[in-house]
Parts: structure tokens; sequence; C-alpha cells
């Protein structure tokens, strides 16, 4: 608490304090930001109970959100020592996400609205996602593109400013997130010690890490091979991973509960098609982009990469190794901040304080509402489309052992 006195008293006047909350799927998050200063977080994640469901259910992550909501918050501004009342503003997630879940903030977000006469933020959770970087590196300066990936989605966009992204690719059917999960559970890796507590994607990530020398036993094909654009899909590499499970369960007469043998094998590969397709589609986006010359006066280009699934480092360091020989960087927040949070949410509004974008005022907030699918900005598929573009693949030194014809 001290440390946080004192920091307190470093506060620039000008700089907004900022409460943020979070609720668009199944973590209840909160965080107070001063400027780029955070000062408290509270977050209460529900991921042990749904892994025990196998999945996301949108009533129990209602219920846990409305009895998790009071309790974040109130800790939230316990810690960061302040009143309701000193807030210059409540930013909320409002859109896209969990309707059930999203419901859940933005009453709770009228509620202290209405009670300390404070305005409302309504934010974008996937523009948060994609601003974070911003937090922690003040250098990273607008236009960049940006790729997030998550358990709900796959978004690859050029970022003009805070409120302009034109959309590049997404995702056709299953998000990587998904994927991942859905494979990590046919797999049963959870009936292992080493992963009964961990999401699919990081099972995966560290079952991969075990395989020291891939075979080519697993072959998973490209997906969209043929498809001059920057959209993903993912469903065909889930089903044909879901399909050569069941067969090698058949082969080898394996018990109901037991794990491949070489799963350490099937994960590597599976890991290395999933991040070869991200490459390939990310590859064409930045090619279209410099095509546009969208980047002919900027000093340093940059790819932020962000959502749940930029916490695998076998996928940051493809997509880094790629950006190096494009000119590019790539960044990632802190892994901490990939996952959903209130600090996102907090930084965002932050910006749109202090931009005046979006503010609305406590006579106005019967008139916010919440939107389960919403665009991440105006779309440009069609437009990478028409270009037809061919693009000579890099060679991305930790993809060599997965490469395929």
């Amino acid at each position: 608490m001290m440390i946080l006195r004192v920091l307190r008293r470093n506060f620039s006047s000008r700089s907004p304090l900022i409460l943020g909350i979070e609720s668009s799927c199944d973590d209840t998050g909160a965080a107070v930001l001063r400027g780029r200063t955070l000062i408290s977080e509270c977050l209460a994640s529900q991921m042990r109970s749904h892994l025990s469901f196998g999945g996301i259910i949108p009533p129990v992550a209602q219920d846990f959100h409305r009895s998790n909501m009071d309790d974040v918050v109130t800790k939230c501004l316990e810690k960061a020592e302040i009143e309701p009342k000193d807030l210059d503003a409540i930013a909320f997630t409002n859109r896209p996400g969990l309707a059930l879940s999203l419901l859940v903030g933005i009453r709770y977000a009228r509620h202290m609205s209405r009670k300390y006469n404070k305005p409302l933020i309504p934010i974008h959770h996937m523009h948060a996602h994609a601003l974070t970087p911003r937090m922690e590196n003040e250098d990273i300066k607008f236009p960049f593109m940006c790729l997030l990936i998550s358990g709900g989605h796959c978004l690859l966009s050029y970022v003009k400013d805070i409120d302009n992204f034109l959309l590049l690719g997404e995702s056709i059917d299953d998000a990587p997130g998904e994927c991942l999960d859905k494979i990590a559970r046919r797999l049963k890796l959870t009936n292992l010690r080493q992963f009964n507590n961990k999401n699919g994607g990081q099972s995966i990530e560290e079952a991969a890490r075990m395989c020291t020398e891939p075979t080519d036993k697993y072959y998973f094909p490209l997906m969209l091979k043929y498809y001059r654009d920057c959209q993903f899909s993912f469903a065909g590499l889930k089903n044909t991973a879901l399909r050569t499970i069941r067969k090698e369960e058949r082969n080898l007469n394996l018990d109901v509960d037991a794990v491949l043998p070489d799963y350490p094998d099937f994960c590597a590969n599976v890991l290395g098609a999933l991040t070869r397709h991200l490459c390939h589609r990310t590859q064409r986006a930045i090619e279209f982009c410099e095509g546009q010359h969208w980047f002919d006066n900027v000093d340093e280009r940059r790819l932020i990469i962000s959502g749940g699934v930029a916490c695998n480092d076998f996928i940051y360091t493809a997509l880094s190794q790629m950006c190096e020989r494009l000119n590019f960087k790539a960044i990632r927040p802190s892994k901490k901040l990939c996952m959903d949070n209130g600090i996102m949410v907090g930084w965002n509004g932050v910006e749109r304080f202090e931009r005046g974008i979006d503010i609305c005022p406590p006579s106005k907030i019967d008139d916010l509402d919440f939107y389960a699918k919403c665009p991440l900005g105006d779309s440009y598929i069609d437009q990478v489309k028409a270009k037809n573009m061919s693009c000579n693949w890099i060679k991305i030194p930790i993809l060599k052992p997965y490469a395929r014809p």
C-alpha cells in the first residue's frame, strides 16, 4: 500500500482516473488506472470450474459473474485506496462476447454510474486487446498491424487509430483457441496429472515441447492453401486431428481413458500446422498493406499479437521470425495481459476519455446496450481477395520440422 500512496503523490492531475470492468466471457476482472499507471487490479477466474464441465456454459458463466462482480470491483477499489466518487469514468466491456456475461457487466456499470454520478465508456473487447501494448510501451504509434488470436476469435487488421480498424481477415469457422481446446479434450490430456489444471491450448503447447524430434507420422494439411486471401480456417485441422485420434485409438486398442502413447509428437504436429497457417495469412496481410503503401512513412513497423493464444511461445516465436524477414517487429503484451482482464478495459477507457470518444453521461446510460457479435471495424476482406496475391512463403526456422509440400 505504501507504494501506491507514493505513486498517487506523483500522478499528473491531467491523467484520468478510470475503473475498468471486464465480463465478456468467463473471467470477472476490474482495474483502476491513472493514465498509464496501474493502481490496482482484481480478477476472479472461472477456468478451473469450466474445465470440469468440458467447456464454457453461458448460464454458469453468468452465475459466476453475478457472484463475483461486486466483490471484485469492491476489492479493486479498496486496494487502490480510492472512493468511487474519485473516479473520472467507468469503462466496461459491452461487445462482443457471451450475451449473458455482458449483461452482468452492463447492469453493474449502470448501477455504479447512477449511484456515484459517473460517466460510462463502452469498450469493444477486441479493441482493448489490440491496444493494450500501448499502455506498456508508449513508443507504439499508429498505424500498426494486429493479429488477435483467442478461444473465440481470430482477427487480422490494420489499425489506424484507437477507433479505426480495417479488418483484413477473420476465421470462417473455428477460432485457434477453440480448435486447440477441442483437440486436447478429445486427446484426453486432462487424464494426465501434468495437464489436469491447464486449458487445452496450454496442454498442447506443453506436450509439444516434450517432443524433441517430430516425425512425419501425423500429417495435417495446410488450411485454405489455394485461397489467396487473409481468411482463416481451423475446422479442417480440428476434424482431421479428431479422426486421427479415433483411428489411432482403434489401431492400438486403447482403453477408454488412455492417451495416445506418442501424444507429444501428435501435439507438436498439430501446433506446427496451426502456426504455419497463422504465419501464411499474416504474411499475405502484411504484403497487402505494403502494396497499398500504408507503411511508407512509418519508421518502425509493428505487428501486435494479442489475445489468449498469443501466450503460446511457439506461435509467438514463429510470427516473430517471420516479421524479422519482413522488416516488422512482433510485439505482444505481457502474458498476463494477453488473457481477459480489467486492465485492458481500463486502458482503453483512458485513451478514449483523453480523446473524448464514447463518453456517456449518467443521464444517457439507458441508451447503452451490449452486443454478443460486433464487427472489429471496416472490412477490407473483399479488397484483399480481389488482389489475388500469390506469396513466396518465408522459411521460418522454428517451423522447419513441420514443413509440408
